[in-house]
């Protein structure tokens, strides 16, 4: 009985991919709905934290989008562990948690510095995630998949390389967040959906079914 009780709660740990759904819808509401609430803000030239910048109008509505993604990201990034090898999760997790040092040093608090580079980290590990996924979704003759997280992860860095010139930064890091978190979010639906893209357990990060346990040994005589 102990036996069946912890592979099923291992195997249910799958759930926790919801994470990848909810942080960046989350994440992506915030920043379009408090940028269209926001008289004369440019979500063309204005980057996403000046909406939480200290005394703006949505700065609370904004902080929350930033902690959800903060919180939720690094549970996603325990089912991605489990459905695929390699360690795009812990790029996953680095996201997660620089994102809420975004939320906790908001600009105008007087540590702008540490503000970007939290911000930094956070842009340079949701581009990692992709690119980290890349050889083992090939191992794993998912081509496609490959292909596609390899040009997320470029799009996504060419993106966020771009917002440090030019007066078009903000529309370069939304384009550049917003394709690194559809990426979290397809690869948390896979999870969801099908545990992930192995046929079979091996070739997979540490990910444990019921289905794919070993019998329960015979109890002692």
């Amino acid at each position: 009985m102990a036996l069946d009780l912890r592979v099923t709660v291992v195997g249910d740990r799958h759930w926790f991919a919801l994470g990848g759904v909810v942080g960046p819808v989350a994440f992506v509401a915030a920043w379009i709905g408090c940028g269209l609430a926001t008289d004369g803000y440019s979500a063309v030239s204005n980057a996403i934290s000046d909406l939480a910048r200290l005394g703006a109008s949505t700065r609370v509505a904004m902080t929350i989008g930033f902690v959800v993604f903060g919180f939720a990201v690094p549970l996603y990034a325990v089912a991605l562990r489990r459905a695929l090898a390699g360690p795009a999760w812990i790029a996953a997790t680095m996201t997660g948690l620089a994102t809420l040092g975004v939320a906790a040093v908001p600009l105008g608090w007087g540590r702008d510095g540490l503000h970007g580079l939290f911000a930094s980290i956070g842009y340079v590990t949701l581009a990692l995630t992709p690119a980290l996924a890349v050889r083992p979704l090939r191992d794993l003759d998912r081509g496609r998949w490959a292909v596609a997280s390899l040009a997320a992860a470029v799009i996504a860095g060419l993106c966020l390389i771009a917002t440090v010139a030019g007066p078009a930064h903000g529309l370069f890091q939304r384009a550049g967040l917003f394709i690194g978190d559809a990426w979290i979010v397809a690869s948390a639906v896979v999870i969801l959906t099908r545990r992930g893209w192995c046929e079979d357990v091996a070739g997979c990060g540490s990910w444990t079914s019921l289905a794919d346990s070993p019998p329960a040994p015979p109890p002692p005589i």
